[in-house]
């Protein structure tokens, strides 16, 4: 078979990419995906989510024993189905701070990928359903909306935290990210609304979609990426691209082929008996996720939502797609920081109306309520490394979760932060007792000690292929993200980038990477959004399209809130 691209992974970049690429009705476009096309309740009802961790549409990735996590290995669900973790996500619609794409730019070298070059692209992805404005677009296809049904824990959350002191915010995506309110969902009219819903409901006759196969290697002939290897019922199959191959399988799939293929960091490559093709060590390096801790209290006298996921509430959804079965259950949250003179929020706050135990593996059947407390400028890195030169074997996923000390400092201060929220009224009324730290947890000592038992993922893997310029290298920066600040990380040198502005992978010509492998720091939040974000943009530069104007609503409208 061939075809001008091929897409290797059909999650939120590569289902942007292929609907975008496709659009000139010339060009053959090709999007291979490992896991199937599927039509199933639990990815079409909002509130059913958590049943498809470690099912067959879940890659169900762990991580190694983290030494500064009390030894445990943490899960890390990932879709393995067509819209990829879009398919399995809380929905949650948050760009990140401007900050974070500035830093991208200044910091990192990456010319064209800052704020004001990434909005306009935000806008041509979004429909929402508030209408247009200067932060909102409502031409694109991906639906963005209020949640239908709202908990009312989450409505005491907001209350409490207000009345200590937090801003009520109620679009986080305006013009100031601080302060807490419900979240904007990737629902439409009380359905998800995955990246494949969004951008290939339409499905035009260049575009060829096979699932099920899984990508074994890159065909690499003189220097270029040709094709595609893959392994589809029992056999092994190749594609060739006469134009480029696009990685977009994500920060784990897409850095385990570029090394299975040669490509990456070569002493690692060779004690696998892998032919060393481009020596890259930044390859599987900068490895970055935002961990979480819960706080947990008992709420007796509040009706849980599980409550109303029976069969009752499922019929009432069929009916009119409302009642609780919408709710993405991380309903409400916010951004806040952990010292008053950093420069943008470093914390962010997931308000789940269930108990929320063993990253949502074990039965929530119990009246209570958790604040996730989530860092999101995270100064820790780790590596992901091949275990084995067979594809099918899962790669060696290293997160270094806690390694950066300030990282550790910033989790304890949110916990205090939860913990207080939950003291005030209205919230105290109905919190009758704390699971989680628990009454005997009060002194930092014993926080810290808390936070390492209890940390887990918020699902957020990136960089491991990173981003950066030619002049600069993406370790200099600072551990922050570029941020700086109080407690910042010392600045230390990284390899040189895997990919380059352009997206384009040093060292191998016909090769792109766009996914969340390419970030060179996590955005401030949840990262789908950023995600179909950067594939937007990378459209425009794989075809050689003009990108779209800039776009800053600040200058217009000037505000020192505004650097938030």
């Amino acid at each position: 078979m061939v075809f001008d691209y091929v897409i290797v992974g059909g999650g939120s970049a590569g289902c942007v990419l292929a609907a975008r690429l496709a659009e000139n009705p010339g060009t053959r476009v090709l999007l291979l995906e490992a896991g199937p096309h599927a039509d199933v309740a639990e990815i079409r009802v909002p509130a059913a989510y958590v049943r498809l961790f470690r099912s067959r549409y879940d890659w169900n990735y762990v991580t190694l024993p983290q030494e500064r996590a009390d030894g445990r290995p943490v899960y890390w669900p990932r879709g393995r189905v067509l819209g990829g973790s879009s398919a399995l996500n809380a929905m949650i619609y948050i760009r990140g701070s401007r900050l974070d794409y500035d830093a991208w730019r200044d910091e990192f070298g990456c010319t064209g990928w800052g704020y004001r070059d990434l909005l306009p692209y935000f806008l041509r992805a979004e429909d929402n359903a508030r209408g247009a404005s200067a932060y909102h677009g409502t031409e694109g296809p991906l639906a963005v909306q209020d949640l239908r049904y709202k908990s009312e824990h989450g409505r005491l959350f907001i209350t409490a935290a207000s009345r200590r002191g937090a801003l009520e915010n109620d679009d986080f995506n305006g013009p100031v990210q601080d302060g807490v309110g419900f979240y904007q969902v990737t629902q439409r009219d009380g359905r998800r609304c995955s990246a494949a819903d969004a951008y290939l409901a339409r499905r035009p006759e260049n575009l060829t979609i096979i699932t099920d196969a899984l990508a074994t290697g890159l065909v690499i002939e003189g220097g270029r990426a040709a094709g595609v290897t893959y392994r589809r019922g029992g056999r092994e199959e190749t594609a060739r691209a006469e134009a480029e191959v696009v990685l977009t399988a994500g920060a784990i799939g897409s850095p385990q082929l570029l090394m299975l293929s040669g490509i990456g960091p070569a002493d690692d490559l060779r004690e696998h008996g892998i032919y060393v093709i481009a020596d890259n060590p930044a390859v599987g390096a900068n490895l970055m996720d935002h961990p979480s801790v819960p706080v947990l209290w008992s709420t007796p006298a509040v009706k849980g939502l599980w409550e109303s996921t029976g069969n009752a509430g499922f019929a009432r959804w069929r009916l009119s797609h409302r009642g609780p079965l919408t709710s993405n259950i991380a309903e409400a949250g916010g951004f806040a920081r952990s010292d008053p003179r950093l420069p943008a929020p470093d914390l962010q706050w997931h308000v789940l109306p269930a108990a929320f135990k063993e990253q949502g593996l074990t039965d929530a059947a119990r009246r209570a309520m958790t604040v996730l407390v989530t860092l999101v400028d995270v100064a820790s890195r780790g590596k992901l490394t091949l275990a084995s030169r067979d594809p099918r074997h899962r790669p060696l996923i290293d997160p270094g979760y806690l390694s950066e000390v300030r990282d550790l400092s910033a989790l304890a201060i949110g916990v205090r932060m939860a913990r207080d929220y939950g003291t005030a009224a209205p919230l105290s009324k109905i919190c009758a007792e704390e699971l989680a730290p628990g009454d005997g947890v009060h002194t930092d000592h014993e926080i810290r000690d808390y936070i390492r038992r209890a940390l887990v993922s918020t699902y957020h893997p990136a960089g491991t292929c990173a981003m950066g310029g030619d002049a600069r290298d993406p370790g200099d920066a600072r551990g922050s993200g570029g941020s700086g600040g109080p407690g910042a990380a010392a600045s230390r040198k990284a390899p040189v980038g895997v990919v380059d502005p352009l997206l384009r992978v040093r060292g191998v010509d016909g090769l792109r990477v766009v996914d969340a492998s390419v970030m060179p720091t996590l955005p401030r939040g949840n990262t789908n959004a950023p995600v179909i974000a950067i594939a937007e943009r990378a459209a425009d530069l794989i075809t050689g399209r003009a990108p779209l104007a800039p776009l800053d609503p600040a200058e217009a409208n000037p505000s020192p809130a505004l650097a938030s």
